[in-house]
Order: C-alpha cells, then sequence, then structure tokens
C-alpha cells in the first residue's frame, strides 16, 4: 500500500509540477517513502531475528540424542524356525562356508615374510603393545589371541595389564609409555573398559601413528572422505571386506544391511563399504522392522553383539552373510565354561544364504590377521620401507 501511494504521489507531482502544491506533494511523498523504507527495514530485522532464533533452536538438535544401542530381547522370536525351502533339492540349498581360518593363515604367512624382510634390512621387527584393563574372560581371550599371533609372525608383543579398579591416569600412563617406546609401532587398549572410565579420553591418548585399532578421530575422518586415505583402517571393517574380497563377492552397486553402529565394526564397515559403491543400509536398536531391510539386502554384515538376533526368516535367498558376533554363551560342556555363538542363528541361515561366515572360525581370524598387517603397516612407515598406505 506504501508504494502505491508513493506512486500516485509521485505522478500526481509531475503532472503539476508546475503548480502551487509541487511542494506540498513533493514532502508528502519524501515522507510516504520514508515510512515504506522504515517498516520494511523493521520486518527485515524481525525476520533476521527470527531466522536466527531458528538457528539457534536447530543447531543444539543438529547431532541428536545420544542414546546407547540396547536391543530388546522380549521383541524376538526365539523359536526355531523351519527352513525355507529352495527351488533346488534341499540337499542343493547349504550356503558355502567362508573359511575365515586359511585366510587369515595365507595372511600371516605373507606378514611373516615381510617381517623376516624387515628384519634383515634394518635390524628391527614391528611391536605391538596391548593394555588390558579388568578380567573379563572375553577380552582376555581375544589378547591371547593377539599375543599368539604376533608369535607366529614374527611380531614383538607388549602387554600392560591392569586391575578393573585402577584410575583412568593409570591406563593413559601405560600408553602414554608405549607412545614414547621407538621400539612399539602399534597400540591397543582392549575394549570395552569398566563402566566408570572415560573410554573416548583414554583413546585420545593414543599416538595416531600408533593408531593400529584405527579409532582415533583422524583416522575415522580420513576414512568417510573418499578423497582422504585413513593411516589405519579398524581391523574388523578390515576383515569384513577382505573375507567379501577373498570369496569372488561383487560390492559395487550392491544392497548391504550392516547391522549394529558402534565405532569398532559397524560405523567403520559401512563407511568401508560406501568406498566400494555399495548402497549401505546401516540397522540399530531404534530401526523399524529391520526384517524388511535385511530381507531386501545382497549382503546382510552383522556385529550387534545379541546372540541369535538375525533369523533364517531375516534374510533373502541367496545372500551373503557375515557374522562379526562373538556372544558368549554358559556351556559347562566347554573348558572355559562357555561356547561362542554369533550373531546369526546358523542352523538356519545356512539353508537360505549362498555363503556364510562360521562362528567361531570366521571374522575373528582375518580380524587378528589385520591387526597384525597395520602393526607392520606402521613399522614400515617407521622405517620408511614403503608408504604403509592401509
Amino acid at each position: 500500500m506504501g508504494g502505491a501511494a508513493v506512486a500516485v504521489l509521485a505522478a500526481a507531482t509531475a503532472r503539476w509540477k508546475s503548480g502551487p502544491f509541487v511542494s506540498l506533494f513533493s514532502r508528502a511523498a519524501r515522507r510516504l517513502h520514508d515510512a515504506a523504507e522504515t517498516a520494511a527495514a523493521e520486518e527485515d530485522k524481525a525476520g533476521t531475528k527470527s531466522r536466527r532464533r531458528r538457528r539457534r533452536s536447530s543447531s543444539s538438535l543438529l547431532l541428536g540424542p545420544d542414546f546407547p544401542d540396547i536391543w530388546d530381547p522380549s521383541s524376538r522370536d526365539t523359536t526355531p524356525q523351519a527352513p525355507p525351502r529352495c527351488a533346488q533339492a534341499d540337499n542343493d540349498c547349504t550356503a558355502t562356508i567362508i573359511d575365515g581360518k586359511s585366510i587369515a593363515e595365507d595372511i600371516r604367512l605373507h606378514i611373516a615374510e615381510e617381517v623376516c624382510q624387515m628384519k634383515r634390512s634394518v635390524g628391527h621387527v614391528p611391536g605391538l603393545a596391548v593394555v588390558l584393563v579388568g578380567d573379563r574372560r572375553d577380552s582376555e581371550s581375544y589378547v591371547r589371541y593377539k599375543v599368539k599371533g604376533c608369535e607366529q609372525v614374527g611380531i614383538k608383543s607388549l602387554l600392560a595389564k591392569l586391575p578393573g579398579n585402577c584410575s583412568e591416569d593409570e591406563v593413559m600412563d601405560s600408553v602414554s609409555r608405549f607412545n614414547e617406546d621407538p621400539s612399539v609401532h602399534g597400540i591397543l587398549v582392549q575394549l570395552p573398559l569398566p563402566e566408570f572410565m572415560d573410554e573416548e579420553r583414554i583413546l585420545s591418548t593414543i599416538s595416531l601413528e600408533k593408531d593400529v585399532d584405527g579409532f582415533h578421530p583422524l583416522n575415522v575422518g580420513n576414512l568417510a572422505l573418499r578423497s582422504r586415505n585413513p593411516l589405519f583402517v579398524p581391523c574388523a571393517a578390515k576383515a569384513c571386506i577382505e573375507l567379501l574380497l577373498q570369496s569372488g563377492i561383487e560390492l559395487m552397486g550392491k544392497h548391504v544391511a550392516v547391522i549394529g553402529r558402534s565405532k569398532v565394526v559397524g560405523l567403520p564397515t559401512s563407511l568401508l563399504l560406501q568406498r566400494h559403491h555399495a548402497t549401505v543400509s546401516v540397522i540399530h536398536a531404534f530401526t523399524k522392522n529391520p526384517e524388511a531391510i535385511t530381507r531386501k539386502s545382497d549382503i546382510v554384515i552383522s556385529a550387534a553383539g545379541v546372540a541369535n538376533l538375525v533369523r533364517g526368516s531375516w534374510l533373502k535367498q541367496g545372500a551373503v552373510v557375515i557374522d562379526v558376533g562373538t556372544n558368549p554363551i554358559e556351556d559347562p560342556t566347554s573348558d572355559y565354561g562357555y561356547r561362542l555363538t554369533g550373531d546369526v542363528c546358523f542352523e538356519e541361515a545356512v539353508h537360505v544364504a549362498s555363503a556364510i561366515t562360521p562362528v567361531p572360525g570366521g571374522v575373528g581370524p582375518v580380524t587378528i590377521a589385520m591387526l597384525l598387517g597395520n602393526t607392520l603397516d606402521s613399522a614400515k612407515r617407521v622405517y620408511g620401507l614403503s608408504d604403509g598406505t592401509p
């Protein structure tokens, strides 16, 4: 309305420019024009404040709530299911077993050869240091396997074992000593740590150049950026991709469901799959109807840490299954009083999938082989033997 009034007055002024009302109309037009500009400025100011308020509110919510992934076992059907019939004869409808032990053995042999060459060339071997806090049976078991793996390939291993009630500072002091030791090329803190400890604070103490677990924020960030290369890729994620590639399974364009989103497995695996141009769906404890997603997937990688979470009915015929889960189940007949089982109900999945990793003997051995490989790469960088890219 202000603009129209100004136009009318301007026209009248032009028509009567030589008349006695020239001065009157000119002053009125100027006053209306100034009022219109002031009103527009006030509107802009109010709009800017509103937009600023919206930006401030949304930025506080941008990262989302930090809820832990706690899977609800009561919502799962644990009743054994009859395996679905396939188009072929029943005896043909059995998945190929992806032998992680065999693949890991080949990798270890290659690493052992390179360690021998390093010793001849520079008189040194790679060194891996492990910090173990507490007396969890599964953590102690994993550390034993890692130490044994080092012995098999000629890598020096060091172990700092601390009680479960030690302080964070004591753990960080152990890490710092290994950081300063030139004979140590890789450091890992065995997870999980006791609940009262700040895991991120402790892991950030590890030198970037010795972060062979690949959990440093810079390593994870560089993994997420396809134009950059991390110094180290997390070992379990590397193991999943290695098993698929060694089995001749195409990744480009395939739909892959990753169950679990931890920084140890799920997150880095999903990032690594995207580097291979797969289409990735990440399933977590808050996902609605996860089985509807997995049934459409060519490849299912489960790292939820829930025994028998993935049933045969979750899989489409011919899917490839990588089971990262290692869940201890009480078993009085076992030497250790427990046995390990995966996230996938193997007895059902083996009749649906085209290929599947067993537990144990699948992802686990290859994960340790990837750790040894990362430690070797770190030492090669230090001694200038190669670029040591993952």
